[in-house]
């Protein structure tokens, strides 16, 4: 059997290759739209997504990550999960449609009506490929999960851009939540070439609803601490502030988040199959932890120090508003990469009670929080929303380590490190900034701050963080992976 260590590493590299193209072609996406589009059409969207993504957390009832977290998967059981996945995204497109009259209500915003009764068909689309996806994951074929991923966002990109330029407004961004399901579905029915048995129950099936309906909770109540903001601002200042903050926050955690999907796909698998080996355990999840914060921290100073350009370079100058509404949220990426990872942990030790409770104890914070900030607008909620990020960052991450094997001390070397070097980085970078002439256009301005902040990170974080010996290590993992 081969090595599981080599086999994580090429998953890993592949994941991070695609994803790395696949950031490309967001940031692409996110310029030409932000030029060609407003504010209040983001806003639209948002309103509706706000409500959608809530019953996207029940989507596919956590058993996803249940089929994947299982030493073992049967034929029968494969077969049993696809028809329980149809059944509740059918049930959550009649739920979603049946909805929109509401939804539309809430906001009184009539348009929402037909935006809500499109965008609810992504539930049944998306529901007939999850286990298709897992079959893929179990084998660690991210190669090909890659390809279909890549294919589907530069489809759904493009529809959405033709729709853009010739006025279609929100229904571009609309399309783009249909289109990219859609094709990524068609994408694994044909590279799986797998055909579902008929619908049975089977014994191994209540264990894997029990972990996926906790798994479940934890993500719905992820959704509603990161998700409350918009919901409540979109009732009370409309669809242009909407629009403005909503940018601002995809534009703040994409990149995270991006970065954390595509290492946590592949550690999740890994770590799933080396819990009964705590020493091994230990090691896989310290080093997937430790490149995490290592590519994210760089990007919440770069976006709290250069807000301004980014804004400018990444959505034109009618978006000047959500300048410090982004400022004020960068803070948020740093909690995201620390708290985020410690969801592989959870969930592959079977530990989804805990995330639940973890889940209860932040939604009421976050809540509360996003009310005090709401009557000041956009930039108010910004400042609840960060601050309440930033309080609970330490005790989350506490509850989550007790009794893993894991210690507080070790996440705190993992971040020791990179934030040193994140320091002295942004010491150069912003020093050298201030002395750029006022002349100079916001894209040379950016290019330059990136590259003198990323060049300054790296020299400091190999030679003065002592980094090194980590780095040497995961080259020489990847280059055996490669070979192999």
């Amino acid at each position: 059997m081969q090595d599981l260590k080599s086999r994580a590493v090429r998953a890993g590299l592949i994941n991070v290759g695609s994803r790395g193209f696949s950031f490309g072609v967001r940031v692409v996406s996110l310029m030409i739209l932000g030029r060609l589009l407003t504010p209040e059409d983001y806003g639209l969207v948002t309103m509706v997504t706000a409500f959608t993504g809530v019953l996207n957390m029940f989507g596919c009832f956590g058993l996803f990550q249940a089929a994947i977290q299982r030493d073992v998967l049967s034929e029968a059981e494969s077969s049993s999960l696809f028809w329980l996945n149809m059944a509740f995204g059918l049930l959550l497109t009649i739920i979603a449609i049946a909805a929109s009259p509401l939804v539309a209500t809430f906001y009184n915003e009539p348009r929402l009506f037909a935006i809500m009764d499109v965008i609810a068909l992504t539930f049944v689309i998306t529901s007939a490929g999850i286990q298709h996806g897992v079959l893929l994951q179990r084998r660690l074929s991210f190669g090909t999960s890659a390809k279909i991923e890549i294919s589907s966002l530069l489809i759904a990109t493009a529809v959405s851009i033709a729709m853009a330029v010739h006025g279609y407004g929100y229904w571009a961004i609309v399309s783009m939540t249909i289109t990219q399901p859609l094709a990524t579905t068609i994408g694994l029915w044909l590279s799986t070439g797998w055909i579902p048995g008929r619908p049975r129950f089977v014994p191994g099936l209540r264990s894997m609803l029990q972990f996926g309906c906790g798994t479940t909770l934890t993500g719905f109540l992820s959704y509603i601490t990161g998700n409350i903001d918009k919901l409540l601002l979109g009732r009370v200042w409309g669809t242009e502030a909407t629009g403005l903050y909503s940018r601002s926050f995809y534009l703040a955690n994409f990149p995270c988040e991006n970065l954390n999907s595509t290492i946590g796909e592949v550690a999740f698998a890994a770590l799933s199959r080396t819990r009964d080996d705590p020493d091994r355990f230990r090691r896989f999840f310290l080093k997937g932890y430790s490149l995490v914060v290592t590519l994210t921290l760089p990007l919440a100073m770069i976006c709290g120090l250069f807000a301004d350009d980014l804004i400018a370079v990444a959505l034109g100058p009618q978006w000047g508003g959500a300048v410090g509404i982004f400022r004020i949220l960068a803070p948020t990426i740093l909690v995201v990469a620390i708290s985020s990872p410690l969801g592989w942990l959870l969930n592959a030790l079977g530990l989804v009670r805990r995330g639940v409770y973890i889940g209860l104890f932040s939604a009421p914070l976050m809540i509360t929080g996003v009310l005090i900030g709401l009557p000041y607008g956009p930039r108010g909620v910004a400042v609840a929303y960060s601050t309440v990020m930033v309080l609970k960052v330490i005790p989350v991450v506490l509850w989550a380590l007790h009794g893993t094997g894991l210690r507080a001390r070790d996440i705190a070397g993992a971040l020791a490190s990179p934030l040193a070097a994140s320091v002295i980085a942004a010491g150069i970078a912003f020093g050298i900034h201030a002395l750029y002439p006022s002349s100079l256009s916001p894209v040379l301005r950016l290019l330059l701050d990136v590259g003198l902040f990323g060049g300054a990170y790296v020299i400091a974080l190999l030679l003065i963080a002592g980094e090194k010996a980590l780095y040497l290590d995961l080259f020489r993992a990847a280059r055996a992976a490669s070979s192999a």
